[in-house]
């Protein structure tokens, strides 16, 4: 595991470039790219570096490469709701709040009744 403080070293998009090309035209292994061009990551070899570089070219092509990717999430905060769906949300959760409420009365209600005909009818 990596020490907290040290930064991990950033690839330029001209080097992924060349490594990726290099890789698919001479047929090189993620592990034989990863040594012929000096990659590695703190703790283990750069394999799983040149393998996540390949899948994004083959994917998204050269464009992807130049994308910056940090944290868990590259799609960004979700956008907000229009003002009348919100509205609409906040006016149907209203509701059935309402609805769960009567329900639970009615609920309370019937077991109540319940129990008073049991109390009264005699065996």
């Amino acid at each position: 595991m990596r020490k907290r403080g040290t930064k991990n070293k950033v690839y330029s998009f001209e080097f992924k470039l060349m490594v990726v090309t290099q890789m698919l035209e001479q047929h090189l292994g993620y592990r034989e790219a990863a040594i012929k061009f000096g990659i590695s990551s703190k703790g283990a070899n750069g394999k799983g570096i040149v393998k996540r570089w390949e899948r994004i070219y083959l994917e998204e092509g050269e464009e992807g490469l130049k994308k910056k990717r940090r944290g868990k999430n590259t799609t960004g905060r979700p956008p907000k709701l229009d003002k009348a769906v919100e509205e609409d949300l906040i006016a149907e959760v209203q509701r059935l709040r309402l609805e769960n409420a009567y329900l639970k009365k009615l609920h309370a209600l019937a077991l109540s009744r319940m129990e008073s005909e049991n109390k009264t009818k005699p065996e």
